[in-house]
This record gives C-alpha cells, sequence and structure tokens, in this order.
C-alpha cells in the first residue's frame, strides 16, 4: 500500500500497534522518532577534537544509554579531563541546542503516529537521556503539545541498561507497566523496559552504533519505518 508521501512500505508492521494493544505509550527520542545520530557525531568530534582526541569507535555506543551527567562523568574518566561535569554538560547543551534548532527532525510518520494515539485515548510519554533544553530547541515541533509527560536523564540519573526512566514515566502516566509500551532503538533500554513487564517494541535506526540483531532479539516487536503502521 502506498501512503499520502508516496512511501511504499517495505516491511509490514506488527500487529498490536495499530489499532493499539496497550494504554500508553513511551518513547525514546534520538534514534527512535528522530535521527539525530549525526548530530552528536559532531558534537563529540568537535568536543574531543579540542581537547586532542579522536573519537573512539565505542564512544558513541557507551555513551548512548548515559544521560549528560553520568556521560561527562564517564568522559572525564576516560579521558583524564580537567572539566567538571557541570562545565561538560554546558558546552554539550550549548553546541546540542544550536545543531537541534537548525536540523533536528521528527521521523516521517512518528508525529501522525504518536497523534493517532492519543486520538484513541492512549497516554503518551517520552523517555529519553537527551537534556530538556536541546529539545526545546527545535523548531517547527511542540515537545509538551505531542507528549503527556516527558522524563529526561537530568531527573533520573541512571542508565537505561536500568528501567528507572521508563518506571517514571509510566508512574507520571498514571499506568501500570504491563499497560505500557516502550518504543526504544537501544537494546539495553529494551531489556531493561521487558524486564520491568512492559511490551517493548524495537525500532530500527540509522544509528551506526545499533546492533540489529540485538535489538531483534531483545524486543517484543521491530518497527522498521513510522510509515509502516497504517492508520486506517
Amino acid at each position: 500500500m502506498q501512503s499520502s508521501t508516496g512511501y511504499v512500505p517495505s516491511h509490514e508492521a506488527p500487529a498490536g500497534l495499530w489499532p493499539p494493544c496497550f494504554g500508553a505509550a513511551i518513547f525514546d527520542f534520538d534514534g527512535t522518532i528522530s535521527d539525530t545520530a549525526s548530530l552528536w557525531e559532531r558534537v563529540d568530534e568537535a568536543f574531543l577534537g579540542s581537547r586532542g582526541h579522536a573519537v573512539p569507535e565505542d564512544y558513541a555506543r557507551k555513551m548512548s544509554t548515559l544521560g549528560f551527567e553520568a556521560g561527562a562523568r564517564y568522559t572525564i574518566e576516560r579521558f583524564g579531563l580537567h572539566d567538571s561535569v557541570r562545565e561538560i554538560c554546558d558546552e554539550w547543551n550549548a553546541m546540542g541546542r544550536a545543531l537541534y534548532r537548525d536540523e533536528a527532525r521528527l521521523l516521517p510518520g512518528a508525529q501522525e503516529y504518536i497523534q493517532a494515539l492519543r486520538g484513541r485515548g492512549v497516554r503518551i510519554a517520552l523517555a529519553t537521556t537527551n537534556d530538556p533544553d536541546v529539545l526545546d530547541s527545535m523548531r517547527g515541533i511542540d515537545m509538551d503539545a505531542l507528549f503527556d509527560v516527558r522524563v529526561h536523564g537530568k531527573e533520573v540519573p541512571v542508565p537505561k541498561s536500568k528501567p528507572d526512566i521508563y518506571l517514571e514515566a509510566a508512574r507520571r502516566l498514571g499506568a501500570e507497566p504491563r499497560e505500557c509500551i516502550v518504543f526504544e532503538d537501544l537494546a539495553a533500554g529494551i531489556r531493561s523496559a521487558s524486564g520491568a513487564g512492559m511490551l517493548t517494541c524495537g525500532v530500527v535506526s540509522n544509528d551506526p552504533t545499533q546492533d540489529l540483531e540485538e535489538v531483534r532479539a531483545a524486543a517484543d516487536l521491530l518497527l522498521w519505518d513510522w510509515r509502516d503502521i497504517h492508520l486506517s
């Protein structure tokens, strides 16, 4: 079936995504509903390059589950930096805001799906390690209008390898874990959400740090493209 945008799905969306078989949905941001891996590659290159370091191959993958403060502490320890955690977070935020303001966009079909879920009475949360100041800098995207609640890594400073951020999102939505689905591109997050009793949907990402086989093995459902979901 060809959509109104001309997109021809190459994969069938999993059953249960539409009509929804869940009462609450929790969405990751980077790599899941927005393709922003290249923006953070530029931040990493500029930040570490200014301190005389190349970006190690495993750096982005390690950082992907951490919030800004935990990531800053990891970076200080790994590279022996003399910056404070606050100084690094402020620098990352400034660079992230500039890039997100002009270049970050939601993936095609993601906003339409979220809005369709809300129209069905599904409660919607954002659970991201990204900073609210970075996401609020985006032009043309009202994050508070899109989500009923937002939970950011600075509020729950625990890596996504533990389910704390998803459980906090569910709590704020007034939902039990068994009522929730989590949309994630990170295998570590998928595993922790699943372990907390939530349905999980792995989202295929353009992020080179994603291990698709890990995601496929960990998730209950696998979604290749938001436009594969037929909202009819």
